[in-house]
Order: C-alpha cells, then sequence, then structure tokens
C-alpha cells in the first residue's frame, strides 16, 4: 500500500541534500577575509550532485562545503543530477555530466577547465566506485584522490588496479576497506563518511501548514505496532545488492507469527531504475498488502528532509539493512544517531557501524562481474535477528545514539578530512 497525504504534506520541509552550512555563509565559504589556510587546493569534486538524493550526493554537500569553509577552491563534477550546462548551487560552480554512461569522458577536461588560470595546486577527487574510471584521459592527470567504497573481499581487481595508480591516492571510507587495501600493500588514509546532527531522536516535525507530525504518522502505522523499516536503493538485479529477496522473505516469515509487525520501504518500489519489483516480491514473501507501507514516490524522488527522516528512523523500532556488501552504509548509522537498533550482515563496512543492533551470517556469493565475492545473508539469520529486535525495549537506544557519535560531520572532519587535506596538499606540491 502507499501512503501519500502525509508525506507530502512533510517532505517540503526542506530537500534531502546532505545538510547545509548556515545559509548566510553560503555565498562566501570560500571568500575569507583573509587567507590562512597553507594547504589550501584548488579541487574538482566528481560524483552526484550535491542536490541529488542519494548518499553520494549527502556526502558530496556535507564535505565540499567543509572543504570551502578551510579555504579549498572547489568545483563540483556532477556525473549525476546536472546535465546540458554548468550551473552553481550556494556558490560552487557544478559541471554537467557528459556523454558516457559515468561522465569519464569529460573528467579530464572538467578538471583541465577548473585548474585553469589557478595558481594553486590542483587535485581531482573522486567519490564513486572506481572501477567505471577507464578514460585513457585520466593517466595525464597529476593528482587524483579517490575516495572510495569496498564491498568485495577481497578488493575486485580493478578498484585494486586503480587504487595503484601512482597519480591516485585512495582514501579508505570504512575500516574494512581499509583492510582490503592494506592486503594488496596500497598506501592509504582513512576517512569514514559523515552524518549532519540533524540525526537525532526526533519524536515530529512540522508540516508545510506548521502542524506537528510524528514519525509513525509520516510513514502510515499505529503506534501499537512493531515498525521494521528498510532504507536502501533498489538498482540492479545481478546481483541485488541489497537483498531484497532475503530480507523480505524473512520479514514475511515473521510477520506470520507476529501479527502486528509492519513494514516501512523507503524506497522505489517498481523497478523503474533497473532494480526488484518490490510489490511482487512482496506477494512471493507472503506479505500482504496491509502489513506494508512505501515511501510516497513524488517525494521521495525529490527529496525529503532529513528532518522527516530523523523522524522516520525514530519511530522505527529497527532498521533492517542486511545486505550483500557495503562501501560504507549511511542509514545504518543515521538510524542509530535517532536512537534505532540495526540489522546487518557479517561482511564488508556493515559489522563495524553497529552500535547497538544484530549482525547476520550468511555464505560468499562469487561476483563475477568484478572477479570478487559478494556475500548472502542467511534468511533464518535475519529472521532470527527480527524476533531478538522484537523482544528488545521499545525505548531508544543510548548506546545506538553513543556508537553513531563518532560519525558527526563536523567532528569527522575535524579528526579525518583535515589532516587528510594536509596529506593530499603536500603530495599534490611533490
Amino acid at each position: 500500500m502507499d501512503v501519500s497525504n502525509n508525506q507530502k504534506r512533510a517532505s517540503g520541509v526542506a530537500s534531502r541534500v546532505g545538510g547545509q552550512v548556515d545559509s548566510s555563509r553560503r555565498g562566501a565559504l570560500a571568500r575569507a577575509s583573509r587567507v590562512t589556510n597553507p594547504d589550501r587546493l584548488r579541487i574538482t569534486w566528481y560524483s552526484n550532485a550535491p542536490w541529488a538524493t542519494t548518499g553520494y550526493g549527502q556526502q558530496t554537500a556535507q564535505v565540499i562545503q567543509r572543504l570551502a569553509k578551510e579555504e579549498h577552491e572547489v568545483a563540483v563534477h556532477a556525473m549525476y543530477g546536472l546535465a546540458g550546462s554548468a550551473s552553481m548551487w550556494n556558490g560552487f560552480k557544478i559541471y554537467p555530466q557528459g556523454v558516457e554512461t559515468y561522465s569519464t569522458d569529460v573528467m579530464a577536461a572538467h578538471h583541465a577547465d577548473w585548474s585553469n588560470g589557478s595558481d594553486l595546486p590542483s587535485l581531482l577527487m573522486t567519490l564513486f566506485d572506481t572501477w567505471v574510471l577507464k578514460s585513457p584521459s585520466l593517466l595525464n592527470v597529476k593528482n587524483i584522490a579517490s575516495w572510495v567504497p569496498i564491498d568485495h573481499q577481497p578488493a575486485p581487481p580493478e578498484v585494486a588496479a586503480w587504487c595503484d595508480r601512482p597519480n591516485v591516492y585512495p582514501i579508505a571510507m570504512s575500516k574494512f576497506g581499509s583492510k582490503m587495501l592494506d592486503v594488496f600493500g596500497i598506501e592509504h588514509l582513512y576517512v569514514p563518511h559523515g552524518i549532519e546532527s540533524i540525526f537525532k531522536p526526533t519524536p515530529s516535525v512540522k508540516t508545510n501548514d506548521g502542524k506537528s507530525i510524528t514519525g509513525r504518522e509520516f510513514m502510515g502505522f499505529e503506534e501499537d505496532k512493531f515498525v521494521v523499516s528498510i532504507c536502501n536503493f533498489n538498482k540492479g538485479v545481478s546481483p541485488s545488492r541489497k537483498a531484497f529477496a532475503e530480507n523480505l522473505l524473512a520479514f514475511g516469515l515473521f510477520s506470520a507469527d507476529h501479527p502486528d509487525a509492519r513494514l516501512y520501504l523507503y524506497t522505489e518500489p517498481d523497478g523503474a531504475m533497473g532494480g526488484v519489483n518490490l510489490r511482487e516480491l512482496c506477494i512471493a514473501c507472503g506479505i500482504s498488502e496491509d502489513k506494508y507501507q512505501i515511501v510516497d514516490q513524488y517525494s521521495y524522488r525529490h527529496g525529503i528532509s532529513q528532518s522527516v527522516m530523523a523522524a522516520m528512523y525514530t519511530a522505527s523500532d529497527v532498521l533492517l539493512s542486511a545486505t550483500m556488501g557495503e562501501g560504507f552504509g549511511i542509514p545504518v548509522i543515521e538510524a542509530q544517531a535517532c536512537g534505532t537498533r540495526v540489522i546487518v550482515s557479517n561482511f564488508s563496512a556493515q559489522p563495524e557501524l553497529v552500535g547497538d543492533g544484530w549482525i547476520v551470517d550468511g555464505q560468499p556469493w562469487w561476483d563475477q562481474a568484478q572477479n570478487s565475492w559478494f556475500f548472502t545473508p542467511r534468511v533464518t539469520g535475519i529472521l532470527d535477528a527480527l524476533k531478538s529486535a522484537y523482544e528488545a525495549p521499545r525505548s531508544r537506544s543510548e548506546k545506538a545514539i553513543a556508537h553513531a557519535a563518532q560519525y558527526q560531520a563536523d567532528r569527522v572532519f575535524d579528526e579525518f578530512w583535515k589532516p587528510a587535506m594536509k596529506e593530499l596538499a603536500a603530495w599534490c606540491r611533490l
């Protein structure tokens, strides 16, 4: 079933673009009254557009604004989210995507255009899967820093080969990714993803008309239900990396014995982006229409505010995210910051993100496309975790909140990005 009225009312609070620096400072982020940072760089940031409602878009918006506050000069190559011509966003120049699927045909050209005429050392930074970076022109870019997702074990050959290039300085986004690079003896930095402080226990939010709405009202569930939320991007079927089949089958088995259980799907349900038809999958898993709700699709496509997301997480009894592999897995941290326990797979970055929740075992799955191993979570393991979550206290988890605090965006920037940028600046000056 779809719920739309409450979700559309709440969706206009602000676009979910990754959390933004105070608007009074946006236009002057890169124009400090006096230059004080000797390690300033001219950076071309290749990833999703900062307004994109994706994990990469969220991280892009979050990091580039903080880099600008440190007096780095940053432009974004939006390989997703902008076509046709360049644009501006909060004082940042945004270059459009190219013709090639991942816009690698214009990466070097955009970087050269942004670097031209500047006396600062230039750096091309990437936040995307590195196995797509096949353009020969990238061999001619002097310095590339890749904030690299590694969600296989070992790191796929193409990923390892990219990270080992002499003109590439990889940045692992998880401790797991760091270990996988260590296996190949590849020098690298480590900077985890971060979340904005708006992710905290949030009983209710204001709608466009000024009324308060709880997370349960937004999702369309009564307060006495046990709510399991899934917040994963539905894209790809060979494999379905988010393991929708295993997670939904486990919920179907669980809900058969727990009539008060409800499922919330914060994703695209029909496979419109090359993913799984989740409505058909629910039928196959024995999940009747009265047992689940789907986020309003218009609101989902155009951006739901982070405050509403926080209310949704807060109103959930558990976040179910036992996937085949994650480069990081930002919803797991967002949910815990709101006091919600989580269920994840015992693979890749997922276990290191758990402060309070359950880790599900499984078995290796060979990914021929990447020539490395993914992971299939065990359905019975997910089922056992759901049963344990059902028996756990329904109150917010202080343990989860404390664990998530280490990933607060300002803390991540101060503890990891600042020393990383100092190291990268020294490398660019060589």
